[in-house]
């Protein structure tokens, strides 16, 4: 079975790479100052210093391994070359709350970007699958667990 591609924007890999650069280069080196600091004062079996830093060099080594496995299999979202007529990864999206008539407006990211407290919603969720292929003044239902919600494309357009 073929890897699933994780579909970034250049924002969201330069922000992973950054992360991986930090993790590989600072923490990792810092979590090695705590254990070695731990191990000097001694025995080990109730030395909760020593336990905690182990924790977080195991949480380091997870989270490397996940960047790693992220970018291995990213595809990037040329944010230039998004066409503005439909909307698709990369695009920033007004929409109208049909219900509430409310506007709203959210940035199509891939999943590993997401940040619904950012405005960047994936296009795998309900409503990020939704929009995908839709035009301005095109209306989308979406299924939630409040039942469906209607929203109007207002505007779409490139993020930078």
């Amino acid at each position: 079975m073929a890897e699933k591609k994780n579909i970034l924007t250049y924002a969201g890999l330069t922000k992973l790479e950054e992360e991986l650069q930090d993790l590989k280069v600072n923490k990792r080196s810092e979590v090695a100052q705590k254990i070695k600091e731990a191990r000097e004062q001694g025995d080990l079996s109730e030395n909760a210093e020593y336990d905690a830093a182990k924790d977080e060099q195991r949480d380091i080594e997870a989270r490397i391994e996940e960047i790693e496995k992220i970018l291995k299999n990213a595809e990037v979202v040329d944010e230039d070359d998004v066409d503005t007529k439909t909307i698709n990864v990369g695009c920033k999206v007004r929409v109208l709350d049909k219900e509430y008539d409310e506007e709203l407006e959210f940035k199509i990211v891939g999943s590993t970007e997401a940040s619904s407290l950012n405005g960047m919603i994936s296009n795998e969720s309900p409503l990020g699958s939704a929009l995908i292929g839709k035009k301005v003044g095109n209306v989308v239902s979406v299924e939630t667990q409040d039942g469906v919600v209607k929203y109007k494309v207002l505007a779409i357009e490139r993020v930078n």
